[in-house]
């Protein structure tokens, strides 16, 4: 659908001169590239602007955003930016560097997931309180805010939406086509990508994306 409407109707050879294009979506590194191309030819400014961050950051407008595109066109629209975000992250002069971020870092989410789900697994096994594994985890290896946000999950067996697995599964898909496009075979993604077909084929679809987590350890939500 996206893609009908900027590249088909017509949108951009319409649009004014001094317009700058921000693109805030989750979107495939080809289809990044094949907007950087339709907007060159429409002689239209392109900024790439996915970002991070779960619902309940954006609403206070605390998204960090990752920036590809020209800097000039980057620092116009910066305003608008700021309004939503608490932190701009440049990622170059072009814009599918900022798009190939933003599906890198939603894949190591689901890897710190999965790792998370496997290691209770290990220790629960042997009479471990999954909170006290995750305090340990938490204050020496592993502190970061998708540690601690999906370790609490983890340990509530609390999987309400925050970010559905059925939109996980699909970032997942779009970072096995920029393998594919690179000719490189990252084995950690096959799992987890199937991991979350797995997940949501369960009927964890509407889940949290660390639903996920539950398939692995067995728990029942």
């Amino acid at each position: 659908m996206i893609r009908s409407v900027v590249l088909d109707a017509g949108l951009l050879a319409k649009a004014r001169p001094d317009l700058i294009h921000v693109v805030a979506s989750t979107i495939s590194d080809a289809f990044s590239h094949e907007l950087v191309a339709a907007h060159e030819r429409a002689r239209v400014a392109y900024v790439a602007a996915p970002v991070l961050g779960r619902p309940d950051i954006a609403a206070k407008g605390e998204l960090n955003i990752l920036t590809g595109g020209a800097q000039e066109a980057i620092a116009r629209v910066r305003p608008v930016l700021d309004a939503i975000g608490s932190r701009i992250w440049p990622m170059g002069d072009q814009p599918p560097a900022a798009n190939a971020a933003k599906i890198a870092c939603n894949m190591m989410i689901t890897m710190a997931i999965e790792a998370m789900a496997e290691a209770v697994v290990l220790t629960e096994a042997n009479g471990l309180a999954r909170d006290d594994f995750f305090e340990l985890i938490l204050g020496t290896l592993f502190g970061s805010r998708s540690y601690t946000i999906y370790s609490g999950n983890i340990a509530s067996h609390h999987y309400s939406p925050g970010f559905k697995a059925t939109l996980g599964l699909k970032d997942l898909r779009l970072a096995r086509e920029a393998a594919a496009d690179a000719g490189r075979s990252l084995p950690m993604l096959d799992a987890v990508h199937a991991r979350m077909r797995e997940a949501v084929e369960a009927g964890f679809g509407d889940r949290d994306w660390s639903a996920m987590a539950a398939l692995t350890i067995g728990d029942k939500i």
